[in-house]
């Protein structure tokens, strides 16, 4: 098992060539070990030590209606909105894939016969269908999956991502991708030395919540028996998947906090704040 100051300099040498990590002592561990060469690549055993870090799978969330995106969404549904000439959820599978990750599922509901026409570009895709998401939270898709969500990320496909980089290839644990805010009135994560430590809405010195996560194949495993508990309850199915980890078995997990830029993704929650992304929405006269 690697440490985590070990396994950052493999991940980064292996995923993006960063030599910057060389000039450091655990960089010259490694040399000696046989897991990097004198010219800074990773060796074969450097990357067989790093392939239990690698991430297998990604789910999607997509079945919800968007429905403070309308008009646009009476007809699409909000993953498929097309934004500066790329769908939204287009952003997402293209990150996945770049990160070499090959086994895809989308949970899909509202007008979901539109997934199909992902397929023609991304056939690896599974589509999931949730029947109950009407009356249901984003709970439901992610009950669909079940232990799927083993050494996966799960990401809400509503999100424009702009850095395709935050979809790494290794992963050394449990994550929530969060961006660092004096004060947010989001949902927010209150850490304590890089953990979470309490979900809360709105505050101060925390981290603005990020549809992204990633789960380790115990967490995962874990994590798919108690959606299924949680959903089973009075409330349940009126809740967001993240409150099982996070409201109701926080004690069971260790949940590191990845932070991110506001700039790297973006959700694109309203019709005005679509119009200031993609120019093409604006209507003649309301200029």
């Amino acid at each position: 098992m690697l440490t985590r100051e070990e396994f950052d300099i493999l991940s980064r040498l292996a995923q993006d060539n960063d030599q910057c990590v060389m000039n450091t002592e655990c960089a010259k561990k490694l040399i000696i070990v046989g897991y990097i060469d004198n010219d800074g690549k990773v060796t074969e055993s450097g990357l067989a030590a790093l392939e239990p870090y690698r991430v297998q799978r990604a789910c999607f969330l997509a079945a919800g209606f968007g429905q403070r995106l309308n008009p646009v969404t009476i007809n699409t549904p909000k993953p498929m909105v097309n934004v500066n000439g790329k769908r939204i959820i287009e952003t997402l599978l293209d990150a996945v894939i770049a990160a070499g990750i090959q086994e895809i599922y989308i949970a899909v509901g509202y007008l979901e016969e539109q997934f199909e026409l992902l397929k023609s570009k991304y056939p690896m895709i599974t589509l999931l269908h949730n029947t109950s998401y009407r009356t249901t939270n984003n709970i439901s898709s992610a009950l669909l999956f079940g232990e799927r969500i083993r050494n996966s990320y799960i990401i809400e496909s509503d999100l424009f991502l702009s850095n395709p980089r935050l979809i790494r290839r290794y992963q050394y644990e449990s994550n929530y991708l969060g961006i660092p805010m004096k004060h947010t009135d989001d949902y927010c994560i209150f850490a304590k030395d890089g953990y979470i430590d309490r979900v809360g809405i709105g505050g101060d010195n925390c981290y603005q919540i990020v549809g992204i996560t990633y789960w380790t194949d115990t967490d995962g495993a874990r994590l798919a028996k108690q959606i299924e508990k949680v959903f089973s309850l009075p409330e349940g199915k009126q809740l967001f998947f993240g409150s099982v980890a996070t409201r109701y078995y926080l004690s069971d997990y260790k949940i590191g906090v990845r932070e991110c830029a506001q700039e790297d993704v973006v959700e694109i929650d309203s019709f005005s704040e679509l119009q200031k992304i993609d120019q093409r929405y604006m209507i003649p006269g309301n200029v």
